[in-house]
């Protein structure tokens, strides 16, 4: 229980993100208290262990939900890009979360890099470098 329960801490990245792997319910109304205003989720429709009506609990709490299922070898210019874009628009502080916080570590060094100004490849081969694709 305690590794489970390790892998499903919501982690502060800085002021606009943070990730986590699958949230509870009980984290979901945590992050509202804290004053965060949207989350996305990267899971696929098909992966076990998804919170029930995660979209409905979500927006009743009054934040802003997208699944954008990623899978970690999917990555490219173009996921990526669109996956920034929604970062940009989205109402901030964001959670990105998806099974175990490796997409969701992935997602937001990617988009940290890209604002930065950091190329897309560069960006890519960091990820990759830390083992997080």
């Amino acid at each position: 229980m305690g590794l489970i329960r390790l892998m499903n801490i919501v982690r502060k990245i800085n002021g606009e993100l943070a990730i986590a792997g699958q949230i509870t319910l009980d984290q979901l109304k945590q992050i509202a208290e804290e004053g965060y205003k949207s989350v996305i989720n990267l899971r696929l429709s098909d992966e076990t262990d998804l919170l029930a009506n995660e979209q409905e609990k979500t927006e009743l709490l009054g934040l802003y939900y997208l699944n954008f299922p990623t899978k970690p070898e999917d990555l490219n210019h173009q996921s990526t890009l669109q996956i920034y874009q929604t970062i940009t628009e989205l109402p901030k502080p964001i959670l990105i979360h998806c099974d175990n916080s490796i997409r969701s570590a992935a997602i937001a060094l990617l988009y940290i890099c890209i604002k930065q100004g950091v190329t897309f490849e560069k960006a890519l081969q960091k990820i990759i470098t830390l083992g997080l694709i």
